[in-house]
């Protein structure tokens, strides 16, 4: 039995014809071989399996050979058995990788100054040139720059962004492009031909997409998949052996999406999901085969790296998709794909994903027109009948009288877990409307912000009152109150005073902090004044201000305008230890035993 070479080094190209596509630059280099106008030094870079190394073999071949054909090596002289052969004194490679101290460096310039013994010049290529040291790349300044006549360098390296700018400036810079996967195909195709292995194209497509423009991983997965096939490549086969999704999982799947079948799209993604594949490597799949469809209607298909018969499989699928459709599932797929590394259940987000896009198949199916709104991505915006807050450190919150006077606004909840059931209002009792009131500055600069549209309040919620304000009310009902006959309850004083302490004591369950600055509220008229020692405290306050002030409302049962005034009055001093270092001094002032019981039962403060 022979032995066996791989074939990424027995179909190592040898001359620059044969070279896969780099057109561009082998065409740049045998018209400098031709022409006689070599530079000193060139820099390689580029992904890596491209051809940086091998081109600067053949390069470096080619200008020592005697009888060259063009810029062709002619390997038939002593030049160029000698470089087939491994045996040739004027080229010299290096390792950079391993070879990285000053002292390689100045072996290397010591061999610079030996004249070559066969041919012109003497070659030295350097590969992975970035993993030179500082000083390695400082003590290889002055040879680079100005080398003896006979000396040419070839630098290969795939991190360009590595090397210090004074070696790139001394060098001609060539970028090799990653190959393209029409151009791999091909080459697999000449590759299989020499070595009697039978193929379908889609599986030559499949190694070429997951070799990602390596043609070096190309044919180390082409040899993977012969051995497993036993030399006859089967597309199924192929994808199993590299652990990739197939098309079909992917033409199926639009299939159903498209169709509206969301129960049979989730079944289909278990399967995937069985057979260890992660969610965001199917999302990402799923994404590029939408995207190649998008570009399959119309002239934009020559961007789809693909070729023959999976190619027309596009073309078919595409004409049965809509434009909408696949904007869509773009849309939908990539706002996903951003959110699923921070997902605590990244399964549940790709599924809600599928079947919102499986929702866009059904509006296509149905007869309706496919829209994209802010609903599809988040929350929806307050709607127009709310009157946005004011960003300032007052707020009004105001009630609109009942049909009947004698009813309290508040008698229609007597008790907490009636309120806490209430989740939309009647429309016989319109809710509490927001207004704005004059800008009023705290002092020091502080940022104020405004209340969520999420923010959920005691015994209410925002969603209630959005829902309350975009409802239409009939003939029958009873108008909201507009601003000009917003009313101030006279004795809202008299009924806040007279629940005091409950508020208080709400507060003190809901939320501990604020009891700080509500403890010494003074109230004038429909004006609570409250200060606060702190300005983390203020924000804190200014987020919840809403939800306060509804509460407060409720439960004094005031039915007119109600402000709030928050300042920052850092003299003062809490009644209570807001910080938890202050509540750990506030306690051991009281009672050291607690210091004592920390280190007896080993515990830590939280």
């Amino acid at each position: 039995m022979s032995e066996f070479i791989v074939s990424a080094r027995k179909y190592r190209p040898s001359t620059f014809a044969s070279v896969v596509g780099q057109q561009s630059i082998t065409s740049t280099l045998k018209n400098a071989i031709e022409r006689g106008q070599l530079a000193h030094a060139y820099l390689f870079c580029g992904p890596r399996g491209v051809g940086k190394t091998t081109c600067a073999r053949i390069f470096a071949k080619a200008i020592n050979c005697l009888n060259p054909n063009g810029a062709e090596a002619c390997n038939e002289c002593e030049s160029c058995r000698a470089f087939n052969e491994g045996r040739s004194l004027n080229i010299h490679e290096l390792d950079a990788a391993s070879n990285n101290s000053v002292d390689d460096i100045r072996s290397l310039i010591e061999q610079v100054r030996i004249m070559p013994q066969i041919g012109k010049y003497s070659l030295f290529i350097i590969d992975e040139v970035h993993m030179l040291s500082q000083q390695a790349f400082n003590a290889f300044l002055k040879t680079l720059e100005e080398p003896p006549k006979h000396a040419v360098f070839i630098l290969a390296t795939t991190e360009k962004h590595k090397i210090i700018p004074t070696i790139l400036s001394r060098c001609q810079v060539y970028d090799f492009n990653r190959i393209r996967v029409e151009d791999s195909v091909h080459y697999l195709k000449h590759i299989a031909d020499n070595e009697g292995v039978t193929y379908d194209e889609e599986s030559l497509n499949l190694i070429a997409q997951k070799a990602d423009g390596g043609m070096r991983d190309a044919l180390s997965m082409f040899d993977k998949a012969v051995s497993f096939c036993n030399a006859n490549l089967q597309y199924r086969a192929v994808a199993d052996t590299l652990n990739v999704l197939d098309y079909d999982t992917y033409f199926s799947m639009t299939e159903l999406l498209l169709n509206g079948d969301y129960v049979s799209a989730l079944l289909r993604f278990d399967e995937v999901l069985s057979k260890g594949f992660s969610g965001q490597t199917f999302m990402a799949g799923l994404n590029q085969h939408m995207r190649d469809l998008l570009l399959a209607k119309g002239p934009a298909i020559s961007l789809i790296e693909l070729t023959g018969t999976l190619l027309e499989r596009y073309r078919s699928q595409a004409a049965q998709c809509p434009e909408e459709f696949l904007f869509g599932a773009i849309s939908l797929l990539t706002e996903a794909d951003g959110k699923i590394k921070q997902s605590s259940n990244q399964r549940l987000l790709v599924e809600l994903g599928l079947m919102k896009i499986a929702g866009l198949g059904k509006k296509k199916n149905d007869g309706g027109s496919i829209s994209l709104s802010a609903e599809d991505f988040s929350l929806p915006d307050l709607p127009d009948k709310i009157t946005p807050i004011a960003n300032t450190a007052t707020i009004s919150v105001t009630q609109a009288q009942p049909k009947q006077p004698s009813q309290p606004i508040a008698s229609a909840s007597s008790n907490a877990s009636d309120n806490e059931s209430q989740s939309i209002p009647q429309p016989t009792q319109p809710q509490p409307k927001i207004e704005p009131t004059p800008n009023r500055e705290p002092s020091g600069n502080q940022h104020q912000s405004v209340p969520s549209a999420r923010t959920s309040v005691s015994r209410l919620s925002i969603a209630n009152l959005m829902r309350g304000a975009v409802s239409t009310p009939t003939d029958e009902e009873e108008q909201p109150a507009s601003k000009s006959e917003i009313t101030i309850d006279a004795r809202s004083e008299e009924k806040i005073a007279a629940v005091k302490e409950r508020v208080i004591k709400d507060i003190l369950e809901e939320r501990p902090r604020f009891v700080v600055a509500f403890e010494s509220m003074q109230i004038e008229g429909h004006r609570i004044k409250v200060e606060v020692p702190t300005s983390q405290l203020y924000e804190e306050i200014m987020r919840s201000k809403t939800e306060i002030l509804m509460q407060i409302a409720q439960t004094a049962g005031v039915t007119g305008m109600l402000e709030l005034d928050i300042k920052i009055n850092e003299q003062i001093k809490a009644s209570r230890p807001i910080k938890l270092e202050d509540r750990i001094k506030f306690m051991t002032e009281r009672n050291e035993n607690i210091l004592l019981l920390k280190r007896l039962l080993d515990m830590d403060y939280e």
